[in-house]
């Protein structure tokens, strides 16, 4: 998880607009997930995925879903028309993805995430109902074990 609050640090920092979801934002609502990657929704805006770029650029980011694993080189022109980037880095992986299935766009994404403080830097987090949203939606075998673990903790929350 050091690796995760690294890059989430470095996000931050160099102020990308992006909304943790997926696993990590499974754990950070209180569930017990084993999770590889950080999954973010991000603004795709040129902007916004240059501030990216530039966060993780001596992290030495590769295309993970590309066969000849390309280094991460964006320009404002091949920015238009991005959806998701899949990345490896040195410390590890992150998934920037435009929207969410179950939630909608980013603007709807940021809409339904909470501000929280990770080691001292505010951050958005999907918040717990949202989020069991997007697991119902995605339907995988594991986010099945995400579904009830969230559904007990909005429970627990009552």
């Amino acid at each position: 998880m050091q690796h995760t609050a690294d890059i989430l640090r470095r996000l931050c920092t160099h102020g990308v607009d992006f909304v943790v979801v997926g696993g990590y934002a499974v754990v950070a609502h209180g569930g017990t997930l084993v999770t590889q990657d950080l999954d973010v929704c991000c603004d795709f805006s040129a902007d916004n995925l240059l501030r990216m770029q530039e966060a993780l650029g001596d992290l030495h980011p590769v295309h993970r879903m590309t066969p000849r694993r390309l280094p991460l080189h964006l320009t404002r022109d091949n920015c238009r028309g991005l959806k998701n980037i899949y990345l490896d880095t040195d410390i590890g992986q992150i998934d920037c993805l435009g929207e969410i299935m179950g939630v909608g766009d980013f603007k709807e994404v940021k809409r339904r995430s909470l501000r929280v403080d990770v080691e001292g830097h505010e951050l958005f987090l999907l918040e717990l109902d949202a989020l069991i949203e997007a697991k119902k939606a995605m339907n995988r075998p594991r986010d099945q074990e995400a579904i009830l673990q969230l559904e007990a903790l909005r429970e627990r929350e009552g």
